[in-house]
């Protein structure tokens, strides 16, 4: 694998060799459940290290994330496109008391958007970066994703 383009990594957080995303949707929901960056390096971190909660094919899985200061079981569900050793989008949430799973249509709208995600260019995700699509999630060296 090519290492990132200098200049997109100036706009984009690499952990390890993963760059990790949230769009603007995941990221107003991940506010407003106060969810943070950090949380969400954790959940790779996870995923990483082969600990999916449901794993959908076509680089969609869905993760549980805790509330603060709760368990996973009543928390929240994160739809995440992952790429192995490349991409993490977060790209939709729930709260489990709000809704069981997502749809058969849900599932195939978000395989569709795996596909046409990891296939973007380093320059179209710059793009994306710079026009609010896409935001970068931010992660401490504290919570590194680099599997263990």
């Amino acid at each position: 694998m090519n290492p990132p383009d200098p200049l997109f990594s100036l706009n984009c957080v690499y952990l390890g060799m993963i760059a990790v995303y949230k769009n603007k949707w995941f990221a107003k929901f991940a506010n407003k459940e106060h969810i943070s960056d950090i949380r969400l390096c954790e959940v790779v971190k996870e995923i990483i290290n082969g600990k999916i909660d449901a794993d959908y094919g076509g680089g969609l899985v869905k993760q549980r994330i805790a509330r603060e200061d709760a368990g996973k079981s009543g928390g929240y569900r994160a739809i995440i496109l992952y790429r192995r050793s490349e991409r993490v989008f977060f790209v939709y949430g729930f709260a489990k008391n709000r809704q069981e799973n997502i749809s058969q249509v849900e599932e195939r709208a978000f395989k569709d958007l795996a596909e046409i995600l990891f296939s973007r260019s380093v320059a179209d995700l710059k793009i994306m970066l710079e026009t609010g699509m896409l935001l970068e999630v931010s992660c401490d060296e504290q919570t590194s994703v680099v599997s263990e």
